[in-house]
């Protein structure tokens, strides 16, 4: 069976210091077919300079598009997406936070007919290493809480570490416009659609360098949305089969 050819998405905000980590580590743990898309907000992002310099270093395609649509990670997700041309989408961090070990096994799964194979730091084997502890204890409750009251079949529906079929991103309409929940929000549509959704244990690492672009208190009133949509369309709605 021919493998898939993975999109991977990239927002970036000034990683100078973590990009080429992050392709050394693509390129240790990511077997197969691939291309990286680095997604930026601004000409000056100190990431570019570096991007330049190292793209022809790797067996992988590197290819920078510029976010044109509004600054913001959610924005750079959403222009990523639909920049990809291959049947599988990941969207990952650029500060090395998942271990990468198990997208070989995120394709396969999506490749038997899966459209979404959600990274998963709360089933088992799965696990998260530092980070802030209520930020920490926020996501676990929401992941584990919405699989048992929604039967979602994932315990982390808040990881951003996730991949899609392009079908899936292709038939789904974004309205997320904060940041990080844009993964909750195709997670919840794609369970209450119908979609075959799936999950893998993943490990996930706080950064140790740069600044984090994640502001809990902003995006929390968004995560709560996405989460009482799951429950209202899985409790009173009528769940279509794709």
């Amino acid at each position: 069976m021919v493998l898939k050819m993975i999109d991977i998405i990239v927002p970036v905000y000034n990683e100078a210091g973590n990009i080429k980590k992050l392709f050394d580590e693509i390129e240790a743990e990511v077997h197969s077919p691939k291309r990286i898309s680095i997604v930026y907000d601004f000409d000056e992002d100190d990431t570019l300079p570096v991007v330049e310099r190292l793209k022809e270093s790797y067996t992988f395609e590197i290819r920078t598009i510029k976010n044109t649509v509004g600054r913001g990670v959610v924005n750079a997700i959403k222009v990523g997406m639909a920049a990809a041309e291959y049947d599988a989408i990941l969207v990952m961090m650029a500060d090395l936070s998942d271990k990468l070990d198990v997208v070989d096994t995120m394709l396969e799964k999506l490749q038997s007919g899966y459209d979404l194979v959600c990274g998963s730091r709360y089933m088992k084997g799965g696990k998260q290493n530092g980070g802030p502890v209520l930020k920490g204890l926020l996501s676990r409750t929401a992941g584990v809480s919405l699989h048992f009251l929604t039967g979602i079949p994932t315990h982390d529906v808040t990881n951003s570490f996730k991949m899609y079929s392009k079908r899936l991103i292709n038939n789904i309409k974004i309205e997320s416009n904060g940041g990080f929940e844009i993964g909750l929000e195709i997670a919840v549509k794609a369970y209450v659609s119908g979609y075959a959704i799936t999950e893998i244990p993943s490990e996930w690492f706080d950064r140790t360098e740069g600044e984090s672009n994640f502001h809990m208190w902003k995006w929390m009133p968004k995560y709560l949305k996405w989460y009482l949509y799951a429950i209202i369309h899985t409790w009173f709605g009528k769940r279509d089969k794709n």
